[in-house]
């Protein structure tokens, strides 16, 4: 009886031995997204699926389509953005008309807003509300809104009704702030919405083709606009427009060239970067005037963005085959890797 007493608290503790590594183990693998890069890729036009690819902070872990890993599903088509709040990530899924609600650092579902949406395209937080820009339909240049979404019940509860083609969008705690490109159309406006009683206070005009919002560490936004390209017809000229969130009006402007159309603005502090042409130009908050020498030569990104010192930006190639991350040392200016990832990468994040 003894033995046998014996050899019963051995096995326990064995098996109690066992259940906790498993446990660390179950906990180490569920955290596999956190402290790292996510890329959206944007997939085929109207066929397929979009994916997330994760890559970790070293570079030595690369993981498709971690959604449908995780889900055993696929996130829709076109994945167009992600937007965060606390530790959910939600994946706006344009041509789908949907937003995946996930755990950022487990990728496990959540909940899937598939209500109250109409190819929706950028997703951000104020006053504890959802906010995410939809086109409408294409067809339609007067049906285009923001829908707020309850970010505990991950529902639709009312839609606010906006001018053409609204994109970019960004948020303090009183304010949300649309860049307008057109979506199909043209426009060059910036609506300016009170997320506490979520009305449009009033649209800033910039440049046309607004293409990204970014906020310096002064709290300053910044606006940069394409300015429409010559197939439209009439020519005009990128503006970087610097917005007082105060009494939002537009401080300041600055001109490009006639021929100049820049794009993918985003930075680090007061230092600002943007895509134009081959280069990568920078802009310090206090300059006078936009530089007129390109700070990285000889890269031309689909989307681009800063983080800790690093230059990333994708290249998305033939829009048919993976296309690749590519980062750069902002210090050096030189490559110091190239990942390979998705179809068609378009948004690039970090966890």
């Amino acid at each position: 009886m003894q033995r046998f007493l014996i050899a019963i608290l051995t096995l326990s503790a064995l098996i109690l031995g066992c259940s906790s590594d498993d446990d660390s183990i179950t906990i180490s693998r569920e955290e596999t997204y956190r402290n790292g890069i996510l890329v959206t890729n944007e997939g085929p036009f109207n066929a397929g699926s979009g994916t997330v690819t994760f890559i970790s902070d070293d570079f030595t872990v690369v993981e498709e389509s971690i959604f449908k890993k995780k889900n055993a599903e696929d996130l829709g088509n076109i994945v167009q953005s992600i937007g965060f709040e606390g530790d959910r990530a939600y994946i706006v899924v344009n041509n789908s008309h949907s937003i995946q609600v996930v755990d950022r650092f487990t990728f496990n579902s959540v909940a899937l807003i598939n209500e109250g949406l109409e190819n929706p395209r950028f997703f951000t937080v104020s006053n504890g509300k959802g906010y995410v820009t939809n086109w409408g339909d294409p067809a339609d240049e007067a049906d285009d809104f923001i829908a707020v979404i309850n970010l505990e019940t991950n529902t639709v509860t009312q839609t606010i009704p906006v001018v053409l083609g609204p994109e970019t969008i960004t948020a303090n705690n009183d304010f949300v702030y649309v860049a307008h490109e057109g979506g199909f159309g043209q426009n060059n406006q910036v609506s300016v919405i009170d997320s506490s009683i979520d009305k449009v206070l009033k649209t800033l005009t910039v440049g046309d083709f607004p293409n990204s919002l970014y906020w310096d560490a002064h709290g300053t936004l910044w606006v940069l606009s394409g300015g429409a390209p010559a197939y439209t017809g009439t020519e005009t000229p990128g503006v970087l427009s610097k917005i007082n969130v105060n009494d939002n009006t537009i401080e300041t402007s600055f001109d490009f060239s006639n021929t100049q159309h820049p794009a993918n603005l985003c930075g680090e502090g007061n230092s600002l970067y943007y895509s134009l042409g081959d280069g990568v130009y920078a802009f310090s908050s206090g300059d006078a005037t936009v530089p007129n020498e390109a700070y990285i030569t000889n890269v031309s990104f689909y989307a681009m963005t800063v983080n800790r010192g690093k230059l990333y930006g994708s290249d998305a190639k033939d829009f048919a085959s993976k296309g690749d991350l590519h980062v750069y040392d902002l210090m050096t200016k030189d490559l110091i890797e190239s990942v390979q990832v998705g179809l068609v990468p378009g948004g690039i994040y970090f966890n």
